[in-house]
């Protein structure tokens, strides 16, 4: 796809830094478009999500909850004995990782019609990429109409006496570890701590989980972090809130790593796992050759273009954005910018509408999330508070989950909660949480709902089947029409 060579370097209509599942969809939506693209990738094509969060996390996770499942059927648990064959699932793990090869996603690339230029690429002045290859030498390639930075982010340390020392895992060794450390702090009570602890616990590991804060999952309704602490607990995890690590201590490469917590006691574990933070992988992208700080994030309009660069031709895309750090959102504004870009290189104009093809608005109130611990989260929208921060007049409706008729045949002793958050002024859901069994596969319906800006009025017709768990659904409706009328 190579277009043009000369003095100023090789000539694309675009260039994508950055061949995750974001920059592949931005390369597929410019290709459809007619344009020409080179993507530059520094590892492996297919990102983050591919080989090191996503796929293998969920390739971990998904034995552990099938097993703790079968355990709450009669029948199906006398039927399933002993713990996980941890060999069989970190194989697994490693099938749906392509045993950490791109062959498959190089030749996805090859069949677009996309030139992958592999190397570390950096911005080398307006509409400019120099790229380090492997092999030490280096090429330029020039963009006609826009460059896409969808570099992504990666795991921050923390700054604490002892942590080089320490060698602590982040999130890439906790999904793609080869051996069960037989006992694994995990530190960070977010997303990524509470799925691994559920992951490593399942397949062997005495996990201790160390939370700074009072409880779990912080950005979501706080019944889905107690649920989910109460389920780690039961697995056999201790979950420890409330506490700080001060100090890391490994003076043998071999041997056991020690924490200091701020209450002065000593935690000894196997391994430890970070799991406190992400920052834009922009450190090392050339920000400053067209004025921009190095490692910042780069914030964009709707339309995902940089809008601190002169001439728009600029943009950025999935978590470097830092609007919505997860990959489905990525993948929706790459659609959207490659669409975008389509449009402004051949002619055409962007539609600002809401729900436009060359607008990414739901990264604002409506990011649908799964978390896929034992019992599962799955929530859409805004929190009870964070719609009280916003300004709304809402309703907040809880329901049991475990009455619904559906959830008590999924599953003895079924636990689960729901909640939706009504905007009493417009009659429509602005957020909407499951916690339990099976939620995940609720949490579209639930999407489709907050997104259009369904009328609860005609939620109603939206029957569920008989019994299913979507059945909560009919239940909300009914717990909010029988609430006590707002004051």
């Amino acid at each position: 796809m190579n277009d043009g060579s000369s003095e100023n370097g090789r000539g694309y209509d675009v260039i994508v830094i950055g061949v995750g599942p974001v920059g592949e969809n931005v390369a597929d939506r410019v290709r459809a478009a007619g344009l020409s693209v080179a993507v530059v990738e520094s590892e492996l094509v297919g990102g983050e999500c591919s080989y090191w969060a996503c796929m293998p996390s969920k390739a971990l996770l998904r034995p552990a909850v099938a097993l703790a499942e079968a355990g709450r059927l009669p029948g199906a648990r006398e039927a399933v004995t002993g713990r996980l064959d941890a060999a069989a699932v970190l194989a697994r793990r490693d099938s749906f990782a392509s045993d950490w090869k791109d062959d498959g996603q190089v030749g996805w690339l090859d069949g677009i019609g996309a030139e992958l230029v592999r190397g570390h690429g950096r911005l080398d002045g307006p509409r400019r990429v120099r790229v380090q290859q492997p092999d030490g030498g280096s090429v330029l390639l020039t963009a006609r109409h826009a460059v896409v930075v969808s570099t992504g982010s990666r795991a921050v340390l923390p700054e604490l006496p002892g942590i080089g020392e320490a060698r602590p895992w982040t999130s890439r060794e906790a999904t793609s570890g080869q051996s069960v450390p037989g006992r694994l702090a995990v530190v960070g009570g977010g997303v990524v701590g509470v799925e691994m602890a559920t992951a490593w616990q399942a397949l062997g590991s005495r996990v201790t989980l160390l939370v700074r804060g009072p409880g779990l999952l912080p950005q979501l309704e706080p019944f889905a972090g107690e649920l989910v602490a109460a389920g780690l607990t039961e697995a056999g995890a201790e979950v420890r809130t409330g506490v700080n690590v001060t100090e890391l201590r490994r003076p043998d490469p071999q041997g056991p790593v020690t924490l200091r917590l701020d209450d002065g006691s000593l935690l000894e574990a196997d391994e430890v796992l970070f799991a406190t933070g992400r920052a834009p992988r922009t450190d090392d992208l050339g920000l400053e050759t067209v004025g921009l700080k190095p490692g910042s994030w780069l914030a964009v309009d709707d339309h995902c273009r940089v809008g601190a660069v002169p001439e728009g031709w600029l943009w950025a895309t999935g978590d470097v954005n830092h609007r919505a750090l997860l990959t489905h959102q990525g993948k929706y504004q790459a659609r959207a910018a490659g669409t975008a870009i389509g449009a402004v290189a051949t002619g055409g104009r962007l539609d600002p509408a809401p729900w436009g093809p060359h607008t990414a608005t739901a990264d604002a109130a409506s990011v649908p999330q799964v978390v896929f611990t034992d019992p599962e989260v799955a929530a859409v929208g805004l929190t009870a508070a964070a719609a009280e921060r916003a300004g709304l007049r809402t309703r907040v409706v809880d329901y049991d989950l475990a009455a619904v008729a559906g959830a008590s045949l999924f599953a003895d002793g079924y636990r689960g909660h729901a909640r939706m958050v009504v905007d009493l002024d417009r009659g429509v859901l602005v957020g909407v949480t499951f916690v339990g069994s099976g939620v995940a596969e609720l949490l579209h319906s639930a999407t489709v709902a907050v997104v259009g800006e369904v009328p609860l009025d005609r939620l109603w017709h939206a029957v569920p089947s008989y019994p299913t768990i979507s059945e909560v659904w009919l239940r909300l409706l009914e717990a909010y029409r029988d609430a006590a009328p707002e004051a």
